[in-house]
C-alpha cells in the first residue's frame, strides 16, 4: 500500500509573524516576559495570521470576516438568542470596519473582553430576574402557549422588557420540565434558583484566557466548522482520542441553539456501557457527586466540558432530555462513573450469524464492527502492530474459516481515525487502485493508493453507514461505492466531513517567532486540504449517499456537514483510473424492492417510524409546548408506544439469527466460539456479555436486522447468477 499527504509549512506564518511583531515586542522581551494581556495580543496576531496564511481558502482577515466574527462570538456566548439587546448589537457593530486591522496589527482583543463583559450584565439581569419570579409568581400551564427552544434564526430581544419576557417563557418551560416530574413546588424553586446561581457564578470565573480562547476559536469558525482555536485544556483533551474529545464519559460532545449536546459515544465508554446516553441527546445540568447540578445551557462549551470531565474513578451527575420526545421530554438523571477509553474497548469485533432461511435451514453471514480506524505508534512486544486493517483482517479470515457467505461492515459509530488505515482497510476488499484523492489550497492533488494487489476478502459485501460515519470512514464508503463493490445502506448518506485538518502548537511557533507569551497558548487547528473519491467527487458537504435507505431516527439534516456554519463547499477534481467491478448495480433495484417491502410491512419498522415521525415533527416546529395537560398525554403515549414495542419484540426474540460473537481474544481459537445469552436491545458481542455456552437468538437493532436481511437477499442473488432471481425468497 502506498499513500501520499501533503502538509503545509510553517516557516513562512512564523517568518511573517516574526515582523509583524515588530520593535514594540522585541523591545518588551528586552525588559521580561510579557504580562496575560501581552500574550493574548500575541496570541492573537498569530492566530489571525496562521488562519489568514494556512487555512484551505487562503482567505486574510478583513471587514467581511470580522463582522462574522463578531456575530460568531455572540453566538458562542449566547446562542439561544435570549441575552443580548438589539441595542447590544448596535453597540457591538462599532468594533466591525476596524476590528481586522486591529488584530493583524496589535492582536487587539478589546472586542473580546467588552462583549463578554456585556455578557455577564445581561446573564445577571436574567438570574436576578428570574430569582425574583421564583419568589413571586404563580406558574400556570393552562394556557396553550409555547416556548420556541431553538432559537438560531430568531431576532434578538429588541429591549430589557422585550427580553424579560423572553426569559419568563424560558423560566416557566424549565419549571414545567421539572413539575412533569411530580416534584413539589418548593423544590422546583430551590432547583432553579441554585442552578441559575451557580451558572452565574461559573461564568463570572471565567480567566482572561478562557474568554481569549471562546473568541479565537469563534475566528477559526469563521473560515470553516472544523478550524478550532484549542486551549490548553483542549489541547489535553485532544491527546485523547483521533476523533473529537473524550471528557471521561466516553463521549464527544457539541454545542447547539446554546444546549451542550451528545454527539457521538466512543465504544467501550461508561456512556455507551451504562445504555443511558445517546446521540442527540441534551444535558441540561451537570452535578458532582453528592454535590448540587449546575445548570449548563448557555453556557459555552468548554466550560460545560471542565464540569464533565474529571478524575477516573469520579462520579458525574448528568441532567439529560431526550427522545423522540425531543425537548417536550423529562429531563432525567443519569449517573455515571468516568473512566479511561481503553484500546480494546474500541477495537474491531465481530459476529457470525446462522439466519433462518426456511425450511429448516440457515444461512450463516458475518457482522463486523469498525468504531474507529484507529493504529497504535510501534510495535507490540513480538513485533506486532495494532491497527484497524490488521485486525479485521484477522476477523475476516476467521468469518471466512466458518465459512460465512457475506459480510456487513458496520460503520455507523465511526468518526474517523488515521487515514493511511482507511486506505489499507479499503485494500482488503479491492484487488489494487486509488481510494481517495487529496487537494491542498495550491490545487495540487496526491492520490492515496491501495498497490498489493492482493484482495483479502472477495466476498458479497454491505457497507452499513449512517450520518454518524465520518470523514475517514467516508473514505471507505466512497471508494467501494465507486468500484461497486459493496452495497451501501444507512441513512440518506453519511455526515459530509471531506477536510483535513493539522495540529499547529502555538508555544514552539510563537518561541521560533519571538513572540513572547507568559501562559501555555495551546494550539491551532488548520484546514489544510479536502478528500476526493477516485470518481473525482468530494465527499465534503454531501457526504456519501445510501444504495440502500433505511428510515433511522438519525437521518436528518441537522446531522450532517451541511447543518454546521461556514462549511467548505463541495466540489469535483477530474477522475483517476480504477477498477469498476459493477457487483452492485445489477442487483440494486431488487435488493431495493424487497428492502422497501419489508420497512413497510414489519412491525419493528412500524414502532420506528412512529419516533421518527414525532423526532421530525419536533425538529420542524421547533417549539415545545407549555399546557401541562397536553404534555402530560404526550408522555403517556410516548411510553405506551415504548412499551407496546418492547412486548413485541420480545415475542419476535425466536426469529432472530443465532449469533456467536468473535473478539480479538477468541480470533485464533478453532472452531466456532460459544454464542452469548440475549440482553435486551442490546449486542452481546458488543458488550462482552456471559459466555453461556448455549446458541440463543438476540433482537433490538432493526437497522442492523435489514442489513443482514439485505446482505441475504444479495448472496441468493449473486448465486443464481442472475439479478432478478431469488431476491427477496430468504
Amino acid at each position: 500500500m502506498k499513500t501520499a499527504r501533503r502538509f503545509p509549512s510553517y516557516f513562512l506564518v512564523v517568518g511573517l509573524l516574526a515582523a509583524l511583531a515588530g520593535a514594540s515586542v522585541a523591545s518588551q522581551s528586552l525588559r521580561g516576559p510579557p504580562d496575560v494581556r501581552a500574550t493574548d495580543a500575541n496570541v492573537t496576531r498569530l492566530t489571525t495570521g496562521i488562519l489568514g496564511q494556512s487555512q484551505f481558502a487562503h482567505h486574510p482577515l478583513d471587514t467581511e470576516l470580522a463582522g462574522k466574527l463578531v456575530d460568531h462570538y455572540l453566538d458562542a456566548l449566547d446562542g439561544s438568542h435570549s441575552l443580548f439587546l438589539q441595542s447590544d448589537l448596535v453597540e457591538f457593530s462599532s468594533y466591525r470596519a476596524g476590528l481586522a486591522a486591529a488584530m493583524l496589527a496589535a492582536g487587539d482583543t478589546t472586542a473580546a473582553r467588552a462583549i463578554f463583559a456585556r455578557y455577564l450584565q445581561r446573564l445577571g439581569q436574567q438570574v436576578a430576574y428570574d430569582d425574583e419570579l421564583l419568589r413571586t409568581d404563580r406558574f400556570d400551564f393552562a394556557g396553550h402557549d409555547s416556548y420556541l427552544f431553538d432559537r438560531r434564526r430568531a431576532p434578538r430581544p429588541a429591549d430589557l422588557t422585550t427580553a424579560r419576557e423572553l426569559w419568563r417563557q424560558q423560566l416557566r418551560a424549565d419549571y414545567l420540565q421539572e413539575k412533569l416530574t411530580d416534584k413539589p413546588p418548593g423544590e422546583i424553586v430551590t432547583t432553579l434558583t441554585r442552578r441559575h446561581a451557580q451558572q452565574l457564578h461559573t461564568m463570572k470565573g471565567y480567566r482572561d484566557d478562557e474568554i481569549l480562547e471562546i473568541y479565537l476559536d469563534a475566528l477559526a469558525h469563521v473560515y470553516d466548522p472544523h478550524s478550532d482555536y484549542l486551549g490548553r485544556e483542549q489541547l489535553e483533551d485532544l491527546s485523547i482520542a483521533m476523533n473529537l474529545s473524550l471528557f471521561g464519559i466516553g463521549a464527544s460532545l457539541d454545542s447547539s441553539e446554546g444546549y451542550c449536546k451528545v454527539h457521538e459515544l466512543m465504544p467501550g465508554g461508561p456512556a455507551l456501557r451504562s445504555g443511558l446516553l445517546k446521540p442527540g441527546d441534551r444535558i441540561i445540568a451537570v452535578a458532582q457527586a453528592g454535590q448540587p447540578p449546575v445548570d449548563i445551557v448557555n453556557m459555552p462549551l468548554s466550560r460545560a466540558v471542565q464540569l464533565i470531565r474529571g478524575p477516573k474513578g469520579s462520579s458525574v451527575v448528568l441532567s439529560v432530555v431526550s427522545g423522540p420526545e425531543g425537548a417536550a421530554g423529562l429531563p432525567r438523571t443519569v449517573s455515571l462513573v468516568r473512566d479511561e477509553i481503553k484500546l480494546e474497548d474500541q477495537e474491531a469485533k465481530a459476529r457470525i450469524l446462522d439466519v433462518p432461511a426456511g425450511n429448516g435451514t440457515t444461512l450463516r453471514l458475518g457482522v463486523i464492527d469498525l468504531p474507529s480506524f484507529y493504529a497504535e505508534m510501534g510495535l507490540r512486544a513480538g513485533g506486532t502492530h495494532r491497527s484497524a486493517t490488521a485486525d479485521v483482517a484477522r476477523l475476516l479470515r476467521k468469518l471466512e474459516a466458518e465459512k460465512v457467505r457475506g459480510v456487513v461492515l458496520d460503520v455507523r459509530h465511526n468518526g474517523g481515525g488515521s487515514l493511511e488505515e482507511a486506505i489499507s482497510l479499503t485494500g482488503l476488499f479491492i484487488r489494487k487502485g486509488p481510494v481517495v484523492q487529496t487537494r491542498d489550497p495550491s490545487g495540487a492533488i496526491e492520490v492515496g493508493t491501495d498497490d498489493d494487489g492482493r484482495v483479502l476478502y472477495d466476498g458479497p459485501l454491505v457497507l452499513l453507514t449512517s450520518r454518524f460515519s465520518a470523514s475517514a470512514t467516508e473514505i471507505l464508503a466512497g471508494a467501494l461505492q465507486d468500484y461497486g463493490r459493496a452495497v451501501v445502506v444507512g441513512d440518506t448518506s453519511t455526515f459530509g466531513k471531506g477536510t483535513v485538518q493539522s495540529i499547529v502548537g502555538l508555544a514552539s511557533v510563537m518561541d521560533k517567532a519571538g513572540l513572547p507569551h507568559a501562559y501555555d497558548p495551546g494550539a491551532l487547528k488548520v484546514t489544510i486540504s479536502k478528500f476526493y473519491r477516485p470518481s473525482g467527487a468530494s465527499t465534503q458537504l454531501r457526504g456519501v449517499a445510501s444504495d440502500i435507505i433505511l428510515p433511522t431516527p438519525t437521518d436528518f439534516a441537522d446531522v450532517s456537514e451541511s447543518a454546521l456554519k461556514n462549511p467548505l463547499p463541495w466540489d469535483v477534481v477530474p477522475a483517476t483510473a480504477y477498477e469498476r467491478l459493477d457487483r452492485v448495480a445489477p442487483y440494486l433495484a431488487a435488493l431495493r424492492q424487497g428492502s422497501s417491502r419489508r420497512v413497510k410491512s414489519e412491525r419493528d419498522f412500524a414502532y420506528l417510524a412512529g419516533d421518527v415521525e414525532q423526532m421530525a415533527k419536533n425538529l420542524a416546529t421547533k417549539s415545545v409546548s407549555l399546557n401541562e395537560a397536553e404534555r402530560r398525554r404526550e408522555l403517556t403515549s410516548a411510553k405506551a408506544r415504548r412499551e407496546a414495542y418492547e412486548r413485541d419484540s420480545r415475542t419476535l426474540q425466536g426469529d432472530r439469527p443465532i449469533v456467536y460473537p468473535v473478539t480479538l481474544k477468541n480470533v485464533d481459537m478453532p472452531g466456532l466460539p460459544s454464542a452469548v445469552a440475549a440482553e435486551k436491545g442490546n449486542d452481546p458481542s458488543l458488550r462482552g456479555g456471559e459466555d453461556t455456552g448455549r446458541p440463543v437468538s438476540i433482537g433490538g437493532d432493526v437497522i442492523l436486522d435489514e442489513s443482514v436481511r439485505i446482505l441475504a437477499d444479495y448472496v441468493a442473488a449473486l448465486s443464481a447468477g442472475h439479478p432478478a432471481t431469488r431476491l427477496g425468497a430468504l
